[in-house]
C-alpha cells in the first residue's frame, strides 16, 4: 500500500506542478526519443538514472577523468606535485560555456578538445599547461562512460534487490497456492503460484550474482594515450604507474593493457542489462496474459485512471508490464549494437565506438526504468487464488492426465498406460465429461486402480510434485 501511495503521489505532483511541468516541457520539446520525451519519459526511466547519463553529468565525469589523471601524474612525479591539486580544484569550480562547447564539438567531432580548452583556461597559465597531459580523447571519454556505468550499476542493483524482495514475499506467501501450469498457452500440469514466482526470482538472483562478477572485469580504468602504448609518458613503467594510481583513485580495476579497441567490457555490461531485460520481459508477459479477463488470476496494483481507455470505462490495462515488455525488446536490440561495436579496426575504431554513445545511456535508462515498473507492479500485485483454482479445474481433470498415466504405468507399462489415458481424454473432451468419469468406464483402469485411488489421481491439488521444495530452495539462496 505504501508503494502504491507513493506512486500516486508521484504522479499527482506531476499533474499539479504546472509551472515546473511547463518549464520542463520547454527544455525537452525537441526530444525525439521516448526516454527523453516530456510526455513519455517517466514511463521508460527514472529521473535518478537519467541524471547519471545526461549531458551535464557526462561532462562532469569527463572532468573527473581529467582531474584523476592530473592527481595520479602529480603523485607519480610526471607533473609537478602541486599541480594535481590545482587542476582538481580549478576544474571542479569551472563554469563551462555549454553553447561554446556544443559548437566546437560539432566542428571537432568530439567534446574533449573543446572541454580541455576551457579547463586549461580555468586552471591558469601554470597548471593549465598540464591539463590532459599525455592523454587522448578516447581515454577521457571511455573513462567518463565507465564512471557513469559504475554509478548506473549501483542504482540498478538497489532496484534489482527491491524486485527480489518482492518476489521472495510472493514466493513464500503463495508457496502452496495451486494453479494451472501452461505450455504452449494450454494447460500442462498443476503448479503453484509461489513456484511461478520463484522461477522468476531465481533468474534475478543469478543476475545479482552476475553483477558482482562483472564489476571487476568490466569496470576498468582507461588511459593509454594516442595508440594505447602510453609512449607520451616515456618508456618504462611510468604510464603504467599513473594508470594504476588512477584506478585506485576512482575505484576501478586496472587492466593489464589498454582496451581502446577491446570493447568486451562495455559489451558485457550492456548485454547484462539485456539479460535483466529478458527476465523482466518474461515476467511482464506472464502478468499480461494472467491478467486477461479470461484468466483473471492476477492484476497490477490499482491506481485511479492508470491503464484507462479513452473510450472504454471498464479498462484497467497492465501498463507497467506493457512498458517492461517494450523496454526488454529495445535492450536486446541495443545488446546487438555494442556487439557490433566490438569489431574495431586497428588501434582506434573509425566508427563502431560511436554506437556505444547511443546504446549505453539508453540501455541504462530503460533497464532501471523497467526494474522500477516491475518493483511497483510486484509490490502491490493483486493475486486471485480462487480464480487460479477455478481455472485449474476448468478442464475437469484433464490437467492431471499424466498423473493417471504414471499411476497406471506400473500395472500395464508406460506406453500402454499412455494410450489408455489418451483415449479417455479424447472421450472426456468429445463427450463433455470429466476425466474421472471417462476413466471409470474403462475396465482396464478400474481393474488396476481402486476408485478412491483413481479419484485422488484425478485431483489436481495432489499432483504438485516438488514445487514447494524448490520454492524453499530458491528462497534459501538469498537468506544465506
Amino acid at each position: 500500500m505504501l508503494r502504491r501511495t507513493s506512486f500516486q503521489l508521484r504522479h499527482a505532483s506531476k499533474v499539479t506542478s504546472f509551472t515546473s511541468r511547463n518549464l520542463q516541457a520547454r527544455r525537452t520539446m525537441g526530444s525525439v526519443s521516448a526516454i527523453d520525451s516530456v510526455i513519455f519519459r517517466t514511463l521508460f526511466g527514472t529521473e535518478e538514472i537519467r541524471k547519471v547519463f545526461d549531458d551535464r553529468a557526462y561532462l562532469h565525469r569527463c572532468i573527473d577523468a581529467e582531474t584523476a589523471l592530473a592527481r595520479a601524474q602529480a603523485k607519480c612525479n610526471v607533473i609537478p606535485p602541486h599541480i594535481g591539486k590545482i587542476i582538481t580544484s580549478s576544474s571542479e569550480k569551472a563554469e563551462l560555456d555549454f553553447e561554446r562547447l556544443r559548437k566546437e564539438t560539432e566542428i571537432v567531432g568530439y567534446p574533449i578538445l573543446p572541454l580541455v580548452r576551457q579547463l586549461s583556461s580555468a586552471c591558469g597559465d601554470e597548471a593549465g599547461r598540464y591539463v590532459h597531459w599525455g592523454a587522448t580523447t578516447q581515454d577521457i571519454m571511455d573513462l567518463a562512460s565507465v564512471l557513469q556505468m559504475k554509478k548506473g550499476l549501483e542504482i540498478l542493483e538497489r532496484t534489482l534487490r527491491s524486485v527480489i524482495k518482492n518476489l521472495e514475499f510472493l514466493s513464500e506467501k503463495y508457496r502452496d497456492t495451486p494453479m494451472a501450469g501452461r505450455t504452449h498457452l494450454q494447460h500442462a500440469l498443476p503448479v503453484t503460484f509461489g513456484y511461478k514466482c520463484a522461477v522468476w526470482l531465481s533468474g534475478f538472483q543469478r543476475h545479482l550474482e552476475r553483477l558482482e562478477q562483472l564489476r571487476p572485469r568490466a569496470l576498468m580504468v582507461q588511459f593509454g594515450g594516442a595508440a594505447g602504448s602510453l609512449a607520451s609518458l616515456g618508456s618504462g613503467d611510468t604510464g603504467l604507474r599513473v594508470r594504476k594510481e588512477m584506478a585506485k583513485d576512482l575505484g576501478l580495476s586496472d587492466p593489464p593493457i589498454t582496451w581502446h579497441v577491446a570493447r568486451d567490457g562495455v559489451a558485457e555490461i550492456i548485454n547484462y542489462l539485456a539479460l535483466v531485460g529478458g527476465s523482466l520481459g518474461k515476467l511482464a508477459l506472464d502478468i499480461i496474459i494472467m491478467s486477461s479477463n479470461e484468466l483473471s488470476e492476477v492484476s497490477e496494483p490499482f491506481v485511479p485512471h492508470r491503464g484507462a481507455s479513452s473510450t472504454m470505462p471498464q479498462k484497467r490495462n497492465p501498463i507497467s508490464s506493457e512498458v517492461i515488455l517494450a523496454a526488454s525488446k529495445v535492450l536486446r536490440s541495443n545488446a546487438g549494437l555494442v556487439l557490433d561495436g566490438m569489431v574495431s579496426d586497428f588501434e582506434r575504431a573509425s566508427g563502431p565506438w560511436h554506437l556505444e554513445w547511443v546504446a549505453v545511456p539508453e540501455s541504462f535508462v530503460l533497464a532501471v526504468g523497467a526494474l522500477y515498473q516491475a518493483d511497483f507492479a510486484l509490490s502491490g500485485l493483486v493475486v486471485n487464488p480462487d480464480k487460479m483454482l477455478e481455472n485449474l479445474y476448468s478442464t475437469r481433470g484433464l490437467i492431471v492426465a499424466e498423473a493417471v498415466m504414471m499411476g497406471l504405468a506400473p500395472h500395464v507399462g508406460r506406453q500402454e498406460a499412455h494410450d489408455i489415458v489418451y483415449e479417455a481424454c479424447k472421450e472426456s473432451i468429445e463427450g463433455n465429461m470429466s476425466l474421472l468419469d471417462a476413466l471409470r468406464k474403462r475396465s482396464e483402469v478400474t481393474e488396476k486402480i481402486s476408485g478412491e485411488d483413481l479419484r485422488k489421481l484425478c485431483d489436481a491439488k495432489n499432483y504438485l510434485g516438488s514445487c514447494g521444495l524448490m520454492v524453499d530452495t530458491v528462497l534459501s539462496v538469498t537468506r544465506r
